[in-house]
């Protein structure tokens, strides 16, 4: 699917579907390759300074024909109807360079041992995206019939020459260092900064663009060890993220920027075992992209930048209960408000539940059984093409496996995921899909 479903009817009402429903057709395809090579050289200057060099190379092609459905007024709550079409053929590369070079030692200063890394890289990439563009008056454009349709309602176009959609060079350059300090023996200080210069120039659908930016972001933490079991700390963080959003004019965002704060303890149980983590965090960011509508001008989703604040706290468990059973529990709350202090980002969930447990059983130690799962609170979002609510309730996913370490070098594994079959919407951000029903899987593995 390009795209995703249209969960709104005209009246205001949320529509549903059965999870099998989709807007793609059958003549589409969306085929990537995706190739990574790495080469890293460490060499030690002496028993406590050494010098590191990576290099990574990425390269990224797709050959895709794709078939996109939306609405601006919802669909119509007895016919169905409601969704325009805008099918899209594309193939493209993008290939990128990264070359990374540091240098990490340790000193003494005031009776103390401390440690310091020190480094620069700088990644380019270069991508271009063609297009083959069919005739504004083929059919694949007008209107749709009753959702869900057939996989073959809409005929392939004739597509047009091919022409060049979005071509982008883009430049990282970044120095950073750190330094961690032990300033007693229950005190330590970390410290650092990254410097990151930022460039990219292209075309994006005949639009130029040409954007250089530059940034330096400290940050700062502390650990105090309060008893042997319990360590607290605290830490700030600048936040700077090059965006890869356009705006209704067709233009990229600026890079969203901000500051994040954190205070929290750590606490280990039973023999160190099982640790345990409790946190509060607070973080101000400014020009984050969100999705804001389908420009049907161009077949371009954009985005606007805005500013929030996140604040929230975070309870971790981890470790093993016994000699054979291992538990992680995790829980998060938190708020997102805008500039105004006003609820924003609703499709976020604001508690959230995540643990697995799984043990080997004490009459057959080769079979270890586990369940885990997630629960999410109810999420809300307003649709960017018609204006109304969408909602999810609350839910919860839960999934189990069972391992047969049959011999040290075969294991078989069976999953069976959601096992109590609910039916619920992934993400409210921008498109919505409904996850998957129940299935299971089979795995076989053997080691040489």
């Amino acid at each position: 699917m390009w795209g995703a479903l249209t969960l709104v009817n005209s009246d205001g009402t949320q529509a549903e579907f059965g999870r099998n429903a989709s807007t793609t057709q059958d003549w589409t395809f969306w085929d990537t390759t995706d190739q990574n090579a790495f080469a890293e050289l460490t060499f030690a200057l002496s028993d406590r300074w050494s010098v590191k060099g990576t290099y990574n190379y990425r390269a990224h092609t797709e050959n895709d024909k794709l078939f996109f459905a939306y609405s601006s007024t919802g669909l119509d709550p007895a016919t169905h109807e409601g969704l325009f079409g805008w099918p899209g053929k594309f193939n493209g590369n993008d290939h990128a360079h990264l070359v990374d070079v540091s240098v990490s030692g340790k000193f003494d200063a005031f009776g103390r041992e401390h440690e310091v890394l020190l480094g620069a890289s700088q990644g380019d990439s270069m991508s271009i995206l063609y297009a083959n563009e069919p005739s504004a008056t083929d059919p694949g454009f007008g209107a749709l019939p009753a959702f869900p349709y057939a996989g073959n309602a809409i005929p392939e176009p004739q597509w047009g020459a091919k022409s060049t959609s979005d071509e982008t060079d883009q430049r990282l350059r970044r120095a950073y260092g750190a330094t961690r300090l032990s300033l007693s023996d229950r005190v330590k200080v970390i410290a650092g900064f990254n410097y990151a210069q930022y460039h990219r120039d292209g075309v994006s659908s005949e639009t130029p663009f040409d954007q250089t930016e530059s940034k330096v972001s400290p940050y700062a933490g502390v650990t105090v060890d309060l008893t042997r079991n319990v360590l607290a700390y605290a830490s700030y963080s600048d936040l700077y993220q090059p965006q890869d959003y356009y705006d209704v004019n067709n233009r990229y965002l600026d890079a969203s920027k901000g500051k994040n704060y954190e205070i929290g303890a750590k606490a280990d149980w039973l023999d160190k075992r099982l640790l345990t983590t409790l946190a509060v965090y607070k973080a101000e960011q400014t020009g984050l992209g969100i999705f804001a509508g389908f420009d049907p001008s161009n077949g371009r989703s954009y985005y606007v930048g805005q500013n929030f604040t996140s604040k929230g706290v975070e309870l971790e468990i981890t470790g093993r209960v016994g000699e054979n059973t291992k538990v992680v529990f995790g829980a998060t709350k938190l708020r997102l408000e805008d500039d105004t202090g006003a609820d924003t980002y609703e499709w976020v969930p604001r508690e959230t539940l995540n643990f697995s447990v799984d043990t080997r059983l004490p009459f057959e130690s080769a079979i270890t059984v586990g369940l885990g799962g997630a629960w999410r609170s109810e999420t809300s979002t307003t649709d960017s093409y018609t204006g109304f609510e969408v909602r999810q309730d609350a839910y919860a996913v839960l999934n189990a496996f069972a391992r047969w370490d049959a011999t040290e070098h075969m294991q078989v594994k069976v999953n069976v995921n959601n096992v109590s079959d609910e039916k619920y919407i992934t993400s409210l951000y921008s498109i919505g899909y409904y996850g998957a029903p129940r299935n299971v899987q089979a795995s076989f593995r053997y080691s040489f």
